[in-house]
């Protein structure tokens, strides 16, 4: 795989990952523990999901840059 689409992949998943970090935390400091009829403690864990593929990701993509 080419590696600069490794990059962007890895670049877009970690960034999605914070997105979705930021949404669940400031939802959680208003108080609410549901967000669009999911709890609030899933979305935090799918952001930092996102954040694991994108540095193993990124991980990859550094390796195969010999």
């Amino acid at each position: 795989m080419d590696t600069n689409l490794l990059v962007m992949l890895g670049r877009l998943a970690g960034l999605a990952g914070i997105l979705f970090c930021v949404v669940a935390g400031i939802a959680r400091l208003l108080g609410n523990y549901y967000l669009a009829s999911f709890a609030v403690s899933t979305l935090l864990q799918v952001g930092m999901a996102g954040l694991l593929i994108g540095s193993f990701v990124l991980l990859v993509a550094l390796n195969q840059r010999d």
